[in-house]
């Protein structure tokens, strides 16, 4: 008796099956297309989060869309803002710089192959760290956000190896120092070696060894599911006492939001 057309061996499907193909082709249709509406709107509401503007605010629109708005900028009276406390103040914590009991908290998430992080490194931070870190009103704290795939994940890896040999700041500076105006540079094994010979880490063969290894991915899970919390759409982003700004804003947008929320605590 010749295989009928839904019993054939070789496992094709038959005609009485077809039916039933096409209507699992479009349940998978539906839900892929469900899945992207929920990514879009998560996007979404990260981005209004994070820059306090919605499409139906063209003031905002007009400061750009990565400006952090005139009314979060006017509340910051020495409170917390929307993002909550976020600073996690651990003494000796070799990602963090400033006093552990500093008034003021930048924390920053970002990734090392991202070039506006690049930006913030070169251009505003030393500042930040001149005007407000050196005299104990300003801690940063650092948080790893690797979005540009796994070469990104492996100089994070590298960073924490850094730190765990007491370089971090070094080698994250060494590294921003050499990145280029726009693009995401490569971090190979070697080239993050070289940036952990300019900074001064002193066992490079262990900076090696847990570079590749998994030592630090409970770490950088924390940092990365922190950041999907918070709907961070993009790197840098802060939070400066739960008051955020995203992208590489002007040395003008840092200070003035940290200059109120000291003269708020002082009146306070």
């Amino acid at each position: 008796m010749e295989p009928q057309p839904d019993d054939r061996p070789d496992g094709h499907l038959g005609r009485k099956n077809a039916p039933r193909t096409q209507a699992g082709s479009t349940r998978r249709r539906i839900e892929v297309a469900a899945f992207a509406v929920i990514v879009v709107i998560a996007v979404v509401l990260g981005v209004v989060l994070f820059t306090g503007q919605g499409d139906d605010d063209p003031a905002g629109r007009a400061a750009g869309p990565a400006s952090i708005s005139e009314e979060d900028r006017a509340s910051a009276d020495g409170g917390i803002g929307p993002l909550g406390d976020l600073a996690r103040r651990t003494e000796g914590d070799p990602l963090a710089m400033g006093a552990v009991d500093a008034p003021v908290v930048l924390v920053e998430f970002a990734d090392y192959r991202c070039p506006f992080c690049a930006k913030f490194s070169q251009d505003i931070e030393p500042t930040l760290i001149d005007r407000y870190v050196e005299s104990g009103q300003l801690r940063i704290e650092w948080r790893d956000l690797p979005i540009y795939g796994e070469e990104s994940a492996r100089a994070a890896r590298a960073g924490r190896a850094a730190a765990a040999q007491g370089r971090f700041w070094e080698f994250n500076s060494a590294l921003y120092a050499a990145a280029p105006e726009s693009g995401h540079p490569e971090m190979s094994p070697e080239r993050l070696r070289g940036f952990a010979v300019t900074a001064g880490v002193p066992d490079i063969d262990r900076f090696m060894a847990q570079m590749n290894s998994d030592d630090f991915e409970a770490l950088l899970h924390v940092d990365t599911m922190t950041a999907q919390r918070l709907g961070i759409p993009a790197t840098p982003a802060f939070s400066i006492n739960g008051h955020p700004i995203l992208g590489a804003q002007p040395i003008d947008t840092f200070t003035s939001m940290i200059d109120k929320l000291l003269a708020g605590q002082e009146g306070g």
